[in-house]
């Protein structure tokens, strides 16, 4: 009789946990999803009142070398150590990638299904399968 209450426990923390994570990634999807559309709506505004108006307007050369200034932040975060600083700076790195799938009409939802499409798929498996450039 333990047993089964033992195992009646487990299969509700289970549910309850896998419940939470379910919930917890549809909030962070729903989070990429507004910030797209976001980024979206603001490719119409005025450059001189929305900063991602202001880099879309410029082109893909200014949103490349934003990314490329936020990868090296985020890159001398992680060396100083501060998780704080390191979760902010990832933040605008990931920010700025998604104005640059802007740029390219595509949305966040590409990327999440190409990494969906690996999940389970060994590294080195999916990369000797690539075709070659």
């Amino acid at each position: 009789m333990i047993y089964k209450e033992n195992l009646q426990k487990l299969l509700f923390l289970t549910v309850q946990t896998k419940r939470f994570l379910f919930m917890s990634l549809d909030l962070h999807h729903s989070i990429l999803n507004q910030l797209a559309s976001t980024i979206h709506a603001r490719r119409q505004s005025d450059p001189s009142l929305s900063y991602v108006a202001k880099l879309l307007h410029k082109g893909e050369d200014a949103i490349l070398k934003k990314i490329g200034e936020e990868s090296t932040e985020v890159i001398l975060a992680s060396k100083e150590g501060n998780s704080e600083h390191l979760i902010y700076e990832i933040a605008d790195l990931w920010f700025h990638t998604l104005v640059l799938l802007e740029q390219h009409d595509l949305h966040p939802d590409t990327i999440l299904n190409e990494l969906a499409r690996r999940e389970g798929i060994s590294g080195i498996s999916e990369k000797a399968a690539r075709p070659a450039p």
